[in-house]
């Protein structure tokens, strides 16, 4: 799931903050090496192995009900809401007691995990980003559980380590939850998370000393630390201690500034909403130090946007975009004129730009394009703005005035991501990648348009064998949607292929090509991987987002349908061999489709999913924000919709559903596991056949983010030897390396 944070764009990360949807969608589809087929092979024969009825640990159902518009709706599993219970701890244990052996004993798991752990091992970066001279790039040597963050002067040259996340816990389930280097160069304040929550606390080392300072930020989630000029402090958001003296992310958030060397107890509050306690400022520090911009987040679909001059002591908070009419995502400035991409009028996105001296007039810098915007960045004295033309970027150049000055040419059609930097600094970096061709980085001249290659990742995967398509199918309601297809070139279309089918189909997200550890094995398994653009999804803008959402968001799950069709209509697979898999919001559409049409598929993969749709704002404020996409049960036309195809709630009386493996984790706080333990118990309650359901819940972790790579790479064997067994794949990865 998205979280609720400023649009604003922190340079140091030089690029947009995707959504942990994102993050998630990564962490899934993480890459992959192909070793050397050799006489002595290693196989494990087909499946299935795990069949029911297996002995499910009980689960207490109980006659609570609730009321919703003069219907009585059932929730026999609200207990599980209290995760600390000794109730819901034993239920859990039992449940991984159960489902880990038989998916450890699978027939392919050990060479899946073996396999994983080798694809794991090679050495990766990432986009260098530049302050006050200095380049600060991660580096991961293969198989480190958290990539370790390296400082250079020169950037042809190996840097030094200034910071190693691996060093925060022995197990690897401490990890980085958000850094910002000063623009001296020489200080960082960056963020630690425990155990994968989404709550962090901030330190500031020094970069020259290595050393830690004393002062610790505390009571944070999804803020950044956005520095002054003078590198003395920076500014940044946090929640209010409740009545018990913890953090409470039920009250309004505030905005605070930090000075180097005090206490948190002395930081200087900058601005609040009392007057709307749901209204969330996060603030960013112009790059030329003279204004502190706020971004005021209330949901998805809208926000505000405030200034205060920093240049002029005691300068009020000035309310420059308060309609709330729009979104708006503060790219930068020159001098006092502020530009913004936003949908204001555009649903596929537009620039616009505001002189302060009039900042009623909104100049439109880029019009709406027939492609979507996706992103925007203010670099080298030049707009450089990605385009997605049917879920494949497409990046062109500006003058500040809009003038078009050339299209960036890409190596293929893939994925791009980056091209942040200063206002005065003509080089950027940027990253392509596609479903068969890992992250390559280039050095890109923003004067000259020349790229130059600047790391390419060195795995050992042959993509020669597989190729890339991109088909469009229609919907239920004859609306034209688009699916890629990943597969082997001779891929015979006679409906026996293993198919993985993945979506999300929200919160505006994009589901462009990128390369993914995880699926490059998917295809050495013998594997079609097809990702299909659903709506509510942000590939064609506002109106195709919109079409997913709320009383609408039918839409997105026969969407998903559709595509499950189509793939068995055109022979690539079969519904005895079609897998579908989602996590987050794609969580809650593989529940919905597998309540639907359950008949449709062999097998399922919901991940840390939100499915118990009308108590989902009940867990946290971030999560009563994503009623603009999903609705509230409170209002009674939304709760019609999300009654309709809630998954907890339409688990029916003698239901057969595909065999399905539920994972969460019990640190998830972004969507709380008690959604996947009542979804988990239902349908095992429910189940009339002997399919089997398994729930498997992860220690230590959250929703994706800073996971472990030993976690990850356990949670991908457990579910990619559930679905060899499952579609009845023999799993061949050639002889163990040596």
């Amino acid at each position: 799931m998205p979280t609720l944070r400023s649009d604003v764009r922190r340079t140091v990360t030089g690029g947009h903050h995707r959504g942990l949807c994102a993050v998630l969608f990564s962490a899934l589809f993480a890459s992959t090496l192909l070793m050397a087929c050799s006489t002595d092979t290693e196989t494990a024969a087909a499946g299935p192995t795990i069949r029911g009825p297996l002995d499910y640990p009980e689960a207490e159902r109980t006659d609570h009900v609730d009321v919703y518009f003069g219907e009585q709706v059932a929730d026999p599993y609200r207990w599980f809401e209290d995760l600390d219970s000794a109730q819901t701890a034993s239920w859990v244990e039992a449940q991984n007691e159960l489902a880990r052996p038989l998916l450890e004993a699978l027939p392919a798991h050990e060479a899946i995990q073996r396999r994983l752990t080798e694809i794991w091992d090679y050495g990766r970066y990432t986009q260098p980003f530049k302050e006050s001279g200095r380049y600060f790039y991660f580096y991961n040597t293969g198989l480190q559980n958290q990539s370790v963050l390296f400082l250079t002067d020169d950037v042809a040259e190996e840097g030094r380590v200034v910071l190693d996340p691996n060093s925060f816990s022995e197990d690897g389930t401490v990890s980085l939850a958000g850094l910002s280097v000063s623009p001296d160069g020489r200080k960082i304040a960056y963020a630690r998370s425990d155990g994968g929550s989404d709550w962090d606390y901030w330190t500031v080392r020094d970069l020259d000393s290595g050393e830690d300072l004393a002062e610790t930020i505390a009571d944070t989630k999804f803020t950044g630390a956005s520095w002054t000029r003078d590198s003395a402090g920076f500014y940044y958001s946090r929640y209010p201690k409740g009545e018990d003296g913890q953090a409470d992310d039920q009250l309004a958030v505030k905005l605070y500034y930090h000075r180097l060397g005090t206490p948190q107890s002395e930081d200087r509050l900058v601005y609040e909403i009392p007057e709307h306690p749901k209204r969330n400022p996060y603030g960013y520090v112009t790059e030329d130090g003279r204004f502190l911009v706020l971004s005021i987040q209330e949901g998805y679909l809208t926000n505000a946007v405030y200034y205060q001059r920093l240049d002029r002591p005691d300068a009020p908070v000035v309310k420059l975009l308060d309609e709330w009419d729009a979104r708006y995502s503060f790219l930068g400035n020159v001098g006092d004129r502020f530009f913004f991409q936003t949908n204001l009028e555009a649903p596929k996105e537009r620039v616009i730009a505001i002189d302060l001296e009039r900042p009623q007039e909104k100049v439109e810098v880029l019009p709406e394009a027939e492609e979507t915007l996706e992103g925007a960045s203010m670099v080298g004295g030049h707009l450089v703005a990605q385009y997605l033309r049917d879920a494949q970027s497409v990046v062109s150049v500006f003058t500040p005035d809009g003038a078009p000055v050339r299209q960036v040419e890409l190596p293929g059609i893939g994925s791009v991501g980056g091209f942040g930097g200063k206002w005065d600094d003509p080089e950027t970096f940027y990253t392509f990648t596609g479903f068969i061709d890992p992250a390559s980085i280039y050095r890109y001249d923003v004067k000259t348009g020349e790229s130059e290659l600047f790391r390419r990742s060195e795995v050992a995967f042959d993509s020669t064998p597989y190729t890339t398509e991109q088909i469009f199918y229609e919907s239920k309601d004859g609306t034209r949607v688009p699916m890629f297809l990943v597969h082997r070139n001779d891929l015979e279309r006679d409906g026996s292929n293993p198919t993985l089918l993945y979506g999300y189909g929200g919160f505006n997200v994009s589901l462009s090509p990128s390369f993914s550890l995880s699926r490059a094995a998917w295809l050495e398994m013998g594997g079609v991987l097809a990702v299909a653009n659903l709506r509510g999804g942000g590939e064609y803008g506002k109106e195709w987002h919109l079409a997913g959402t709320k009383d609408r968001k039918q839409n997105v799950f026969d969407d998903f349908i559709a595509a499950a069709e189509w793939l068995i209509a055109n022979r690539y697979t079969s519904s005895e061999k079609l897998a579908v898999q989602g996590g987050s919001n794609g969580g809650l559409l593989v529940g919905a489709v597998i309540t639907q049409r359950p008949e449709l598929f062999a097998a399922a993969l919901p991940a840390v999913g939100v499915l118990d749709m009308l108590r989902y704002h009940t867990a946290s404020a971030n999560a009563r924000n994503w009623s603009t996409d999903y609705g509230l049960s409170e209002v009674e036309e939304e709760y019609r919709a999300q009654r309709a195809y809630s998954p907890v709630h339409n688990v029916r009386e003698g239901i057969c559903l595909p065999p399905t493996l539920v994972t969460t984790a019990d640190h998830d706080d972004r969507v709380v596991p008690w959604h996947s333990f009542k979804f988990g118990a239902e349908m095992q309650y429910r189940q009339s056949c002997h399919n089997p359901i398994l729930v498997r819940v992860e220690t230590r972790a959250g929703h994706g983010a800073g996971t472990p790579t030993w976690m990850q790479i356990e949670n991908l064997a457990d579910q990619y030897a559930f679905l060899a067994d499952q579609l009845g794949m023999e799993v061949d990865f050639g002889a163990p390396e040596s």
